[in-house]
């Protein structure tokens, strides 16, 4: 296919070139067509404005904010809002086009999108974030809606915003709007199971993964790698089905201990203690990134993008990676660990729990009814495991990883759907 230009890859990658990268290569594998290749590539459509907010000190502030749409192919567009101060267009575009494989992976009917506000929200009050979230929502107002674009809780957002969002938006329209946006509270019309569903996603993935590979998880080791919802969940999930997870880490730093860490105590210790594992009592501290080398059956980054690179992925020793986290490692990594038959169940896949019961919310809000949660979490856990195996017999029949399986089944299904409502 010749009109693939080759990426620059380097350990610290730009994210929209580290997603190209991996979606080329799955393309070119499936024959795809140059016209369906610069559809799919391309995102729909690219917002960006200016919101002016009064803080509390009476003073006015301007913050950049983003929606990216990146596909509508499959149905209307779904994807969380972030607040940090690293937001920018190319890592907003990057989620937003991971957010379309994820959805198309595990065959749900919606499209990709992402958004970010640049600030921090660490340094504002609850006053000041609620009035940029506001503000934010009703710039966007032209984009959001329960049949064309459903943002949710992303990093540095949560139940509390997205409450906020559905209120901004119904005053619009006159009207209660519980399916605009999901992650909401639970009286809200936010789903049971929808907290721990990331990490349970993650757990599912691993066991399905390891029935494959025949790793008996009564008798494997494991490392998470962070320690906020998704890494807590899945480390706790795991443990109690039966994996010694011998390592957790979050800012402060990584814990070790070989008999298993206690989870209770852990979690406990770390809501007391403002969110950190600071001087956690139950395990020795070790180096942060030594968590990622240790020698474990499974590893699980569920932290931020990029902590696999070229530079220590030649020193993993784990047999399983399952990716909780976006974009974890680099491209130039991927073909280190292939090399070592090292076999990773991808981001996309692997943490697509979470829109699976977001997906799961806006039905019942759609409905007007709601399911119990051992509905949610045995809907999805199926879900999740067929995923699973359909990449896994694509990798097989194809004779690629994983993660290049996980883009192709995607990327096939968004280009067939394509291909049936047709272009101009």
């Amino acid at each position: 296919m010749g009109y693939i230009e080759p990426a620059p890859l380097l350990d610290k990658e730009n994210p929209f070139e580290a997603m190209m990268s991996r979606f080329r290569v799955a393309s070119q594998i499936l024959g795809l067509e140059e016209e369906v290749y610069n559809v799919l590539k391309s995102p729909a459509r690219q917002v960006i404005v200016s919101l002016p907010i009064t803080m509390d000190d009476s003073s006015i502030k301007v913050f950049e904010g983003y929606r990216v749409v990146h596909s509508t192919i499959l149905g209307p567009s779904k994807g969380g809002i972030r607040y940090d101060p690293h937001v920018n267009l190319d890592e907003v575009k990057a989620l937003a086009a991971w957010m379309t494989w994820k959805c198309a992976v595990v065959d749900i009917p919606y499209g990709g999108a992402k958004g970010g506000i640049t600030c921090n929200p660490r340094e504002m009050s609850a006053g000041e974030i609620e009035r940029l979230t506001r503000a934010y929502t009703s710039a966007m107002i032209d984009i959001f809606g329960p049949d064309r674009d459903i943002p949710a809780p992303d990093m540095g957002t949560g139940p509390r915003e997205m409450a906020w969002l559905m209120d901004e938006y119904s005053k619009t329209r006159g009207m209660t709007v519980n399916a605009v946006v999901t992650g909401k509270p639970i009286v809200l019309g936010g789903s049971l199971g929808r907290t721990e569903a990331t990490g349970r996603g993650v757990m599912v993935s691993a066991l399905t993964a390891m029935e494959k590979m025949k790793i008996n998880p009564y008798k494997a080791t494991c490392a998470v790698q962070g320690f906020g919802n998704v890494g807590s969940w899945a480390a706790r999930l795991l443990s109690e089905r039966g994996l010694i997870v011998q390592a957790v880490s979050d800012i402060s730093g990584a814990y070790y201990n070989e008999k298993g860490i206690d989870f209770e105590a852990a979690i406990k210790y770390r809501d007391a203690n403002k969110g950190s594992l600071e001087g956690f009592g139950g395990a020795e501290k070790i180096k942060g990134d030594e968590l990622l080398t240790l020698s474990v059956d499974v590893l699980v980054p569920a932290a931020t993008e990029d902590v696999i690179t070229a530079t220590n992925a030649p020193n993993i020793k784990a047999k399983l990676i399952v990716e909780g986290a976006n974009g974890p490692t680099s491209s130039k990594a991927d073909s280190i660990l292939n090399d070592k038959g090292i076999v990773v169940v991808p981001d996309i896949l692997a943490n697509a729990g979470g829109v699976t019961v977001s997906y799961f919310e806006w039905v019942q809000n759609r409905l007007g009814y709601k399911w119990e949660a051992e509905r949610v979490n045995r809907r999805s856990d199926r879900i999740m495991k067929d995923a699973l195996n359909n990449v896994y017999k694509t990798s097989q029949e194809y004779k690629v990883s994983l993660r290049i399986a996980a883009y192709m089944v995607a990327i096939d299904k968004v280009a067939k759907t394509y291909k049936y409502r047709g272009g101009y």
